[in-house]
């Protein structure tokens, strides 16, 4: 029992003294590791896209040429793709806050709502940033002492 308690401490390991299979395993499992965190990288940062697209969407459409309701707008249905509209109300917008549910808010109320999750994106982008660092790092040491040919067995 104390060896389990002893791994999930992390406790160093030389390298060097490993077998070639165990450190290719080793390897393979950084690589996904840096894989999913990559893709995790690539989706909270389009994420963060669109959450600005948001905020540009309120202070275009709606706030900085203070539109009548039934003005003509383009509707933005992906960061490519728009349609016409007519716009129902300048007093709230709607907001998409996830799986499928949507609250009525103030101009205003809606950019600081998207405000704070392009913030908080930002936070957990940094993160996932020094995480990937250092698997990097972790991997190059473990390729290098692969490459080395690893212990005697």
């Amino acid at each position: 029992m104390a060896s389990k308690e002893n791994q999930s401490q992390g406790q160093p390991v030389n390298l060097s003294s490993l077998p070639i299979p165990q450190l290719t395993s080793i390897k393979n499992q950084l690589t996904q590791e840096l894989q999913h965190l990559t893709n995790s990288f690539s989706q909270l940062r389009a994420a963060q896209s669109k959450f600005r697209d948001c905020i540009n969407s309120i202070k275009n459409g709606i706030e900085k040429e203070e539109k009548k309701e039934g003005a003509s707008i383009l509707v933005p249905l992906t960061p490519s793709l728009y349609v016409p509209g007519k716009l129902a109300s300048t007093e709230t917008v709607l907001v998409d806050i996830g799986t499928g549910f949507f609250l009525e808010k103030t101009p205003p109320a809606a950019r600081q709502f998207y405000t704070s999750k392009v913030d908080e994106l930002g936070k957990n982008l940094k993160d996932i940033e020094k995480i990937v660092q250092g698997k990097q790092g972790n991997l190059n040491v473990v390729e290098d002492d692969a490459k080395g040919g690893g212990g005697n067995g």
